[in-house]
């Protein structure tokens, strides 16, 4: 199974947050794990956010930071298509870096050899919403529904 992390979904490898563990065990279980190359510089960005709301401390950040540097390269990373990106804010009001995670994750899934699934992970309800209305499979959380 090829596993297509979203940075929403990205980001619990690094924080604890809920369904944090969940995640991990995904990517465990997962025999590839992808996202698209914008997700670096978000999850960077949300790093450097919660250091300025003050739920990390500057070590930590720094830690994070480092670790996410080291592991990126362990990550199938994507290259932007940037015309399917294009038509699916059209199609689902999506915003436009919600659209490059889906349009990266449905290029994979077209680019998959036969009989290899791969599933999507995000916790943002709207790009959930076009991914499974796209033909994309869905990990969920036990107990939630995006």
């Amino acid at each position: 199974m090829i596993l297509y992390l979203d940075t929403s979904s990205l980001v619990k490898l690094y924080l604890d947050e809920v369904s944090s563990d969940t995640v991990r065990a995904w990517c465990e279980d997962a025999d590839l794990v992808a996202t698209t190359v914008i997700a670096y510089p978000e999850a960077m960005a949300t790093l450097a956010r919660r250091w300025r709301q003050g739920d990390l401390s500057r070590e930590a950040l720094d830690e994070l930071a480092s670790r996410l540097g080291e592991e990126w390269s362990t990550l199938l990373t994507l290259a932007v298509d940037e015309g399917a990106a294009g038509e699916l804010p059209l199609r689902h009001a999506l915003r436009g870096l919600d659209a490059i995670h889906v349009a990266a994750a449905l290029t994979l899934l077209r680019d998959a050899t036969p009989g290899v699934e791969v599933q999507f992970s995000s916790f943002d309800r709207r790009q959930c919403d076009a991914a499974r209305a796209e033909g994309l499979v869905l990990l969920e959380p036990p107990g939630e529904s995006a």
